[in-house]
Parts: C-alpha cells; sequence; structure tokens
C-alpha cells in the first residue's frame, strides 16, 4: 500500500493501505474500486490474555532449509536447492511490518534526519528483536520489511545515494528476522511515488527514472549480496502498472497507455532480475519476488504481464495483493462479509493464480487484510474471510503476507488483541501445518473450503436482478472511502454502508426517474465528498439498447448543483448503462458513447467536483431515459 493515514477511512487514493493501515495497497480497476493511499494503524484495544506467546516446534526439514549462513558461513546453506514451489511452503504464512520502513518522511523531514525518526515517521515503535520474536511466536514465518529508500536520497538533484546508516538499519531488522527463523522480504515500497517519473513525456527525466531504480536496486543488492537464501528481494510494491502515470515527482507524467506500462514495467523487472544476478555472492542464485501489474490479480494474470527471464532456473517468484472487497478489506464502508457472492469471488479470483504455480513460479500473496470496524474492533466475519482466504492459500500452496500497521497484532503490546484472530494465526504457522503431509494439507483446505460454502449457501439469500428487470441507481464511494454503495456494474443493493438510506428505482421505458442516497443515517450522517459515483442502470443495455440518459438535475442536501460539463452515457460490460458522476480513471471518452447532441463536446466523467462538494447528507438526481433522436 501507500502513504499514512490518521484513519483507516481517511484514504487519499493515489496510494494505498489498511487494517486501519492500508497500501497496497494498488490501483483496482473501475467498479472495484481500491484506492492507492494506505491507510494508516488505527490505535486498537488493548490485546487479550489469549495471545499467541509461543509456537509449534518448527519440523527437522524446517530448519534445515532455512539455515542463516550469514553468520556461519561454514554451515551449507541448502535453501538455495529450493525450487521456487518448494520454497513457498516452508514460508508459511507472513506477515508486514507495515508503516515502518516505508514511513515516506523525505518531504517533512529531509534528508538529513535520524534513521529513527523516519522508522516512526506514521506512528509505529520502533522495532526491536522482541517485537519481531512475539511475530514469529504468533505463527508468521515470513516477514516482509516495505521500504521507503529515498529518505535519504537526494534523488531529486540527480544524487542516488542511499545513506550508509539507513542501510544498516534495514540490514539490523533483517537480522531480527534471520534469529527469529524467519524468511525475510526487501522492496522498494511506494517511496513517495517517484515511480511517476518512468512515465514522463521528457525522455531524460524516463532515462534517470531507469538511472535511479539501477542505483537503487544496486546498493541494495551489494548491501546484502552475504545474507542468506531466506532473504528474498522484491522488484517493486504496486506500483509497476498504472502508478507509472504518477505525477508526483513529474508534471508531465500520464503518457503511458495501459499496453505501454505494461512494457515499462516488464523492462522493470527484467532490468531488475538482471542487476542482482551481476550483483555476485548469494545474489547469483537468491530467490526473488516479481511484482504483478498493480500487483491486481486479474491484471496480473493479463497475457501483456511477462515473468522475466533468469540465469538460474526455478528461483522466481511473483507478487500479487488482495484487498476485494475494498469496502471490506480497506475501510469500514462494508461491514460484514461471507455471502454466496463474496466466497465466489474470493475463490475465482485466488484459483486464478494457480498457473503460474503450474509454470513453477512461487506465488506470494504479498499483501491482504481486512479492516477494523469503526468501533477499533475486528469486524463481524474476519475469521471467515482469513480462513476462506488461507484455505484457498493452502490448497494452491501460496504464500500469503498480512498487511498489519499494529492494527490487529498491536506491536506494542507483543501480540494480537483479538483472540479468535490469534487463535487462527497460531493454528496456520509452518511448525503447525508440518504435522500433516502435504497432500493432507491440501484435503484439509479443500474440505474446509467446501464445508465454508455449504454454509454460507445455507445462511444466504442473494440478491438476484431477473433479466427482464432494470433497476437505476447510484453508484456511491465517499471521498474517505468510508461509505459506499453497490459499485460495479451489477446491482447489489445489500452491498451499502450501514445506516444508509436508498431510493433506486424500477426503469419500465421511457420516463422520468429520480434516484437518490440518503446519509444521515450512517455513523457520521454525512458521506465526506465523493471518490467515485456513477448513475447506473442494470441491465438498461440488453432492455432498452440505444437509450439516452439526460440529467436533468442534481441536487446536494437538497439544494440545485450546477455541474460542469456535458453527461454522456456509456457501458463497461454492454448490459449495464451508466452516467459517471465523478470517475478519476478515464478521461474524455473516444467512442461507444452516446450524448444528447450527438457530439463529444465538453464531455464530462467528473460531473461532481470533488474539491468543493464537502459534506453531503443527501443526494438526489432526476433524469430522463429515452431512445435517441
Amino acid at each position: 500500500m501507500k502513504k499514512k493515514n490518521t484513519r483507516l477511512v481517511s484514504v487519499i487514493l493515489l496510494s494505498l493501505l489498511l487494517l486501519s493501515g492500508v497500501t497496497g495497497c494498488g490501483n483496482q480497476t473501475e467498479g472495484n474500486t481500491m484506492t492507492s493511499n494506505e491507510t494508516a494503524a488505527t490505535i486498537a484495544p488493548t490485546k487479550t490474555e489469549v495471545t499467541a506467546t509461543s509456537a509449534p516446534t518448527a519440523s527437522p526439514d524446517a530448519e534445515s532449509a532455512s539455515t542463516d549462513t550469514a553468520a556461519d558461513s561454514s554451515v551449507p546453506d541448502t535453501g538455495f536447492d529450493l525450487t521456487a514451489v518448494e520454497l513457498t511452503k516452508l514460508m508459511g504464512n507472513g506477515i508486514n511490518l507495515g508503516n515502518t520502513m516505508e514511513a515516506w518522511g523525505h518531504s517533512g523531514l529531509g534528508i538529513n534526519a535520524a534513521v529513527s525518526s523516519y522508522e516512526t515517521y506514521w506512528g509505529q515503535p520502533v522495532t526491536t528483536q522482541e517485537i519481531i520474536d512475539s511475530m514469529k511466536a504468533a505463527g508468521f514465518d515470513t516477514l516482509r520489511i516495505p521500504v521507503a529508500w529515498t529518505n535519504t536520497m537526494d534523488f531529486e538533484n540527480g544524487d542516488y545515494t542511499i545513506r550508509q546508516d539507513y542501510l544498516d538499519r534495514v540490514g539490523e531488522i533483517i537480522q531480527y528476522a534471520l534469529n527469529a527463523d524467519m524468511y525475510v522480504i526487501v522492496n522498494d515500497h511506494w517511496d513517495g511515488g517517484w515511480w511517476g517519473r518512468f512515465g514522463s513525456a521528457t525522455e531524460e527525466i524516463r532515462t534517470a527514472a531507469m538511472d535511479q531504480y539501477v542505483a537503487m536496486w544496486t546498493q541494495i543488492a551489494n548491501e546484502y549480496k552475504d545474507f542468506s537464501s531466506k532473504l528474498i528481494f522484491e522488484s517493486a510494491n504496486e506500483e509497476l502498472g498504472s502508478r507509472l502515470n504518477d505525477t508526483d515527482f513529474a508534471a508531465d507524467s500520464g503518457s503511458l497507455s495501459e499496453s505501454e506500462c505494461y512494457e515499462v514495467m516488464n523492462q522493470i523487472n527484467q532490468t531488475f532480475v538482471d542487476l542482482i544476478r551481476s550483483t555476485g555472492g548469494n545474489n547469483e542464485k537468491r530467490f526473488l519476488l516479481i511484482a504483478g501489474y498493480n500487483t491486481d490479480i486479474a491484471k496480473t494474470n493479463d497475457s501483456r504481464f511477462v515473468m522475466p527471464t533468469d540465469t538460474q532456473e526455478n528461483k522466481l517468484l511473483v507478487s500479487v495483493h488482495y484487498y476485494t472487497p475494498w469496502g471490506y478489506c480497506g475501510n469500514e464502508s462494508l461491514a460484514t462479509w461471507g455471502s454466496v457472492a463474496n466466497y465466489d469471488e474470493q475463490n475465482s479470483l485466488l484459483s486464478s493464480m494457480a498457473s503460474f504455480v503450474d509454470q513453477g513460479y512461487g506465488v506470494v500473496i504479498g499483501e491482504y487484510a481486512v479492516s477494523l470496524a469503526s468501533d477499533g474492533t475486528a469486524k463481524e466475519n474476519t475469521t471467515d474471510f482469513f480462513t476462506n482466504f488461507l484455505d484457498n492459500c493452502d490448497y494452491y500452496n501460496y504464500c500469503p503476507m498480512l498487511w498489519d500497521c499494529s492494527s490487529l497484532f498491536i506491536r506494542r503490546d507483543l501480540g494480537f488483541f483479538d483472540a479468535d484472530v490469534a487463535s487462527l494465526f497460531l493454528n496456520r504457522s509452518y511448525s503447525a501445518q508440518s504435522n500433516y503431509t502435504s497432500e493432507e494439507v491440501t484435503a484439509n483446505a479443500k474440505t474446509s473450503m467446501d464445508l465454508s460454502y455449504e454454509n454460507a449457501v445455507a445462511a444466504d439469500v442473494p440478491f438476484v436482478l431477473p433479466d427482464d428487470q432494470a433497476m437505476a441507481w447510484i453508484m456511491f464511494n465517499s471521498g474517505d472511502w468510508g461509505i459506499m454503495y453497490s459499485v460495479g456494474d451489477v446491482y447489489d443493493p445489500t452491498a451499502k454502508t450501514g445506516g444508509l438510506v436508498t431510493t433506486d428505482v424500477e426503469i419500465t421505458g421511457e420516463g422520468t426517474y429520480t434516484v437518490a442516497l440518503d446519509f444521515t443515517g450512517t455513523g457520521n450522517g454525512t458521506a465526506n465528498s465523493v471518490a467515485f459515483s456513477a448513475l447506473a442502470i442494470a441491465n438498461g443495455e440488453t432492455l432498452f439498447p440505444g437509450y439516452i440518459v439526460d440529467i436533468k438535475e442534481i441536487l446536494v442536501n437538497g439544494e440545485p448543483y450546477t455541474f460542469t460539463g456535458k453527461p454522456y452515457t456509456t457501458s463497461d460490460d454492454q448490459i449495464c448503462t451508466r452516467v459517471n458522476l465523478f470517475n478519476d480513471w478515464v478521461g474524455t471518452p473516444s467512442s461507444g458513447v452516446r450524448t444528447i447532441d450527438g457530439t463529444l463536446d465538453n464531455v464530462s466523467a467528473k460531473l461532481l467536483d470533488k474539491a468543493t462538494l464537502g459534506l453531503v447528507k443527501t443526494l438526489e438526481i432526476t433524469f430522463t431515459y429515452a431512445p435517441a433522436q
């Protein structure tokens, strides 16, 4: 994920995270909108007495395969003999050291501050051996350390030197994890958004971006090349993809098409592999984790994403993140999870990564999470979500990495505050699972997944709109992502924030209709501006082909709202008709849209002004729906 936020609902997108702390995380496709800002950790309740203070003894094969040889070069490091798929089994379950070394203090602290000032900049404590030991005892076998290497780098002026004490501190935390017999992943995280230089329209800036990337990883690789096979380098976080067009450090960025973003990310990933291998030492055979496109599962499964070639066999892994649905995983807008549709979505997305395993690549789910409820406690169905998610990982042999910023696992307390969550993760450790054969682990996971699905079917009464019925509604995500309603082309009136009152209307043909949202019954009584919104008509394209939506009036808090630009009628799936009210992910359309006057002059996907909309108590839209003239 990306930047720190003082409250989970205060997610800014471009840059992302969770658990009352998320980055991750990433950019999502429209209709499955995910902010690119990481949310910061919120203060959670004091942990219960039931915390993971000890873990089952690790199996002998785990010990022998993972011995750290950095301290004793006379001990053969058999970990390099593993394949990437074998490695993911030993990596067990992992946890992120979120909002810590990736806390970006470059702009606020400058490049000469004490390392601890950066480390604690987003509210986390200084990392200690005791903290890492407690993570291991809680059932985590791998530690992912997101890092902002530009904190001490004067990169704006062409100096890509990482301060030695910063390198030393990251190395110290790596050693903490190795001391605890954990695997370790180190990357370059969001890092202030410098990645947007790759999308600059200026060749000199694009060249400088690659120079910076090469200089950065050359220093990192040389600094840690003697660490054991348990240290894994990761090429990036969520930045390899659409964020190559970010404008944080290149005002003229945004020049890359999606296909060009794929091409550039493939080039960066190949450069990463070639560079690490060239630095010698253990890096010649080190396992390398390749970031997928936006670390988005669907986009990483796209044929345009190409895994790099490697001089070593079976030493590459691929990283994707999982925050679906975002309203449940990344913020407070969805309080529950567990419908048949939820299970279908999770099972389908996760199964799609199995093709990488079949090709010999290890799969790491580098971030996943469930945000806290508005009162700071674990959300309803949190363990249900985690159980099915981890069952999938066991079944397909993925390594999952919990995103956490002292949200569920409270570092100052050295444990989980929720007893059920603590028990779940303790029993998912590699050592706990090592009592079973691989076949038994797979079979147990499948049995558990099937049982969970059967229970969901028995309890669930999913909403299904008949194919012969059209329904109009307002898709909505508030500006802080704390409130949502049925975002996506499939109409689901159950997918909404508690207390939200909706006025949806059945479309029976040509006529004038009104739809509305009333936020006064939600937690804050208002929606804080808008992050995404669209007027939508389910089955509009199939039942009323060629019809056009003409917005007659928008009322905000009961007052007429003057919108700029001309609305246009479009469809993403050729089933659901929509008019974008605020969509930051599309530019000016060029084809396939319908307007009242038949032209694209002044059309806009941002009829609402996010910057000035403010607090919204009610939103009401009146429109006509009729065939094109």
